[in-house]
């Protein structure tokens, strides 16, 4: 039961776990507040729904992951995906569209429930660290890109400047203000309510001055009271057959956006990741979103760690910050109407600012040129592609599985010596004599199946044709921990060929996994030309009293 149901097994508060949660949770939640609303304009919707995005789904998912100090809610990358998701097919803002981001919300709330249930978690490592890291870069800058007109007082299309007006002045003080201060704010004291108290002090200045008056773009009235149950209307199949895509992407970002924030959570509290049970609460959430009439949700990084830093121990920090949510929308919606759409773009631009990190490609090109490439690839394509992101993400996973198949087909063959240290390296890199003489000495370090056996099979035939005068063959096999029937038949038509051509085929340290197969296989004949050792050291002895053919070397 508390595998089904793991909030069972978190701790029965007691006063003091209930001070410490309850401040955390205030600390969340009076920051959620406003970024709800700055991400519900993100992503085009009404900006009442990043507020209902932080409450059911919130609470939901908590309930039902293993990461219980999680903060689950809008998120920026998240918000522009469903804003890129539904460009051409809907107007920002509009019923349709709001009904489209719910169709995204409950489709991959869906797709990610039954993952988890399957146990299908693992599928998410077809994204490797670079092509998420080019992503999120991508879309960093697409977000601040998008925020730059409303933080500057451009005018929805930045080109006011260029067409010959001018700037809304106070537009651009707010935002670059409020900029600032969230910068400082963030250096000086993290946990500090900053972006609340801006709001609210943008708020009365706004007020005061008269901006709405003056033409100035503010919140505007939001809603009163709780969400009520949304029942979305059928889009058609049409619709929704272009909604499988941005339902995959957003599926796959959201939950690595998760995986980020989890692993680091799971190895501070000295546990393994469940990550089947994340996807399932994660998943939840996402249903519970749709349900409340807003959009996909995600974990935040940065709320995630402000959470962990107030102090929070278990999920009842989230509880304590979903009340506070809901308090706020009960009683703080008169506030926000007055606050300037440039503050909201600065929160937006502050939260994503962090996720340009340029120096990732730096690093990555000294690890690895091909990987970088792939990277590199990966942010152009999704700034080119731009509002159809998934083809960045699709590109990247695209390049990236093709690499891993091409090292898959041609695994690290290479010709053993002993070196003087005693290791057994590559021969030619390190310009070794020859471990005996008549001897071919090979290691692969790949397992040996369908990818790699034609590539093993082929070094081992092309070396015998160069050397015909080859009397004995070894495998160093340790590294090789499994099999399948490919290589299982690629190394019996290898033992036929040497036993044909007389030569001895010497196997060291056949690890069960592949000499159980072989065996099972008949492939492992107990004849004189197939010497079978443990280790590498009973086969370096015995070679070491090979002087001449294989009837002077003892089994």
């Amino acid at each position: 039961m508390k595998q089904l149901l793991p909030f069972l097994q978190w701790p029965r508060p007691d006063a003091a776990l209930l001070r410490q949660e309850a401040l955390a949770g205030l600390t969340v939640g009076l920051m959620v507040l406003p970024q709800g609303v700055a991400y519900a304009a993100l992503a085009g919707m009404p900006l009442v729904t990043g507020i209902y995005a932080s409450i059911l789904p919130a609470l939901i998912a908590v309930l039902f992951s293993a990461s219980t100090r999680l903060s689950v809610g809008p998120t920026a990358l998240s918000c522009l995906l469903i804003s890129a998701s539904l460009n051409g097919l809907a107007t920002p803002g509009s019923a349709q569209w709001v009904n489209l981001a719910v169709w995204l919300a409950l489709l991959s709330g869906l797709l990610q429930t039954a993952l988890g249930l399957l146990r299908f978690g693992w599928l998410l490592n077809l994204v490797s660290a670079p092509v998420l890291m080019a992503f999120t870069q991508a879309a960093a800058v697409l977000i601040v890109a998008s925020q730059l007109p409303a933080l500057l007082g451009l005018g929805s299309t930045g080109l006011r400047v260029w067409e010959g007006g001018w700037p809304d002045l106070y537009a651009m003080g707010f935002g670059l203000v409020s900029l600032a201060l969230l910068v400082l704010v963030r250096r000086w004291r993290p946990a500090f309510p900053s972006v609340l108290l801006i709001v609210v002090l943008s708020a009365g200045a706004s007020l005061a001055i008269g901006f709405e008056a003056l033409g100035g773009k503010v919140v505007g009235v939001l809603p009163h009271g709780l969400p009520s149950l949304y029942l979305p209307s059928w889009p058609g199949w049409e619709t929704l057959g272009q909604l499988v895509l941005p339902t995959l992407v957003i599926t796959l970002v959201s939950f690595l956006e998760t995986a980020s924030s989890a692993r680091v959570d799971s190895a501070r509290a000295g546990k393994p990741w469940d990550q089947n049970q994340d996807l399932i609460g994660q998943g939840l959430g996402k249903l519970a979103a749709g349900l409340s009439g807003a959009f996909p949700t995600s974990s935040s990084f940065s709320r995630s760690a402000l959470n962990v830093y107030a102090g929070a121990r278990t999920g009842w920090a989230t509880v304590a910050s979903v009340l506070v949510v809901v308090l706020a929308l009960l009683v703080f919606m008169p506030v926000l109407q007055q606050v300037p759409s440039a503050v909201l773009a600065a929160i937006v631009v502050v939260a994503v600012i962090g996720l340009l990190k340029p120096h990732e490609f730096v690093r990555l090109w000294r690890i690895s040129r091909v990987e970088a490439a792939i990277a590199g690839t990966t942010f152009a394509v999704t700034l080119l592609a731009a509002p159809r992101l998934y083809w960045g993400v699709l590109t990247g996973i695209l390049m990236a599985l093709s690499h891993f198949l091409y090292q898959r087909l041609h695994p690290r063959i290479i010709e053993v010596g002993q070196h003087p240290d005693g290791s057994l390296r590559d021969r030619h890199l390190w310009h070794l004599p020859p471990l005996a003489p008549h001897l071919y000495a090979l290691r692969m370090d790949a397992a040996l199946d369908f990818a790699a056996a034609s590539s093993f099979e082929r070094t081992i035939v092309e070396h015998l044709a160069q050397h015909p005068g080859t009397q004995h063959v070894c495998l160093f096999a340790q590294p090789i921990n499994r099999i399948d029937a490919t290589g299982i038949e690629a190394m019996a038509q290898l033992c036929a060929q040497l036993h044909r051509q007389g030569t001895t085929l010497h196997l060291s340290g056949l690890k069960l996994p592949v000499e159980t197969p072989l065996r099972r296989a008949g492939a492992l004949p107990s004849d004189h030309w197939l010497r079978l050792y443990r280790t590498d050291a009973e086969l370096l002895a015995a070679l070491a009293r090979l002087d001449g053919g294989p009837d002077e070397l003892a089994v």
